[in-house]
């Protein structure tokens, strides 16, 4: 698989579905999608994902989370298929189980292109924090806020850590995470897209003013697309469900896409269908009325 590579049929709109094939891929979304808010996967949607998984269908969990979240996913659906996760920067196999995820691909984001994102969005939204993910380490700066489920390998400005001779500095970066504590999400987002542009790929799946920035051209529609064409699979074949805006280009390559019944406008606009809430197991009634259908 190649890098950064750019997928322009990531824009590409969805097609009726009367011309749809019969689903070869499932591609779910897991925080608001896949898994209720209590972070977990209910027995309907494990007894759906094995179904499709009995009936060839592959399962692609595609996620904003780092490979080191994954273990609580691995549990619940006991290893099925592979992440793609960091919203595009890795793909992760996860049939090994719990702890012992394999990183098939990394789609890393250059440091020059960090530091300049560091510091034009310094600039265009002052007041602006950071975090940076690796593939195995996690570095924020002293102001930002405790978003994340563990303790930073290094308190540091975002410069420091970045820097050629920075901490893991052999260590690819993933994604950049930055954080301000008064803008409004939306708002935020169109900021750091404006100042940022063709540097980085920016994008949020947080209720709050976070965004996510990855290597240019690097999306889950990107990396989705990318693990596709490896295993023959157009994307009329696709069915893939998010709930927000950092699923929006997925939804909308995708042959078949839902948007949850809790979803952002931009993803319900994106999709071309809905489903029910992610506490209603959304994702497990669509995949056993497809199975129904298909099979």
């Amino acid at each position: 698989m190649r890098e950064n590579e750019r997928v322009t049929s990531a824009t590409r709109q969805p097609e009726p579905p009367a011309a749809l094939a019969p689903p070869r891929l499932i591609a779910t979304d897991l925080d608001g999608t896949l898994l209720r808010d209590d972070q977990s996967v209910s027995p309907r949607t494990v007894a759906a994902l094995a179904a499709a998984e009995e009936a060839g269908i592959e399962v692609f969990f595609v996620t904003g989370r780092p490979a080191r979240w994954m273990d609580i996913v691995s549990e619940h659906v006991h290893g099925h298929g592979l992440a793609i996760c960091g919203n595009g920067a890795a793909v992760v196999d996860l049939h090994d189980g719990p702890g012992a995820h394999r990183f098939v691909t990394v789609r890393d984001l250059a440091r020059d292109n960090a530091l300049h994102v560091v510091q034009v969005l310094r600039e265009a939204a002052p007041g602006t924090v950071y975090a940076v993910e690796q593939t195995y380490g996690f570095h924020q700066e002293p102001d930002y806020p405790k978003l994340h489920m563990e303790v930073p390998d290094h308190l540091l400005p975002a410069e420091e850590i970045l820097a050629a001779q920075g901490p893991a500095a052999a260590e690819p970066v993933l994604k950049i995470l930055a954080y301000h504590p008064d803008l409004d999400p939306d708002g935020f987002l169109t900021t750091a897209r404006l100042a940022v542009g063709e540097h980085a790929n920016v994008t949020r799946s947080s209720p709050s003013a976070l965004l996510e920035i990855s290597g240019p051209g690097v999306s889950k529609a990107s990396t989705l697309a990318l693990c596709c064409a490896e295993r023959g699979i157009s994307h009329e074949e696709v069915v893939a469900f998010g709930d927000m805006p950092n699923d929006v280009e997925m939804l909308t390559w995708a042959g078949r896409s839902y948007a949850m019944g809790n979803a952002h406008p931009d993803v319900v606009a994106a999709a071309s269908g809905r489903t029910v809430a992610n506490n209603d197991d959304g994702v497990a009634i669509v995949i056993e009325q497809m199975l129904a259908e298909w099979l």
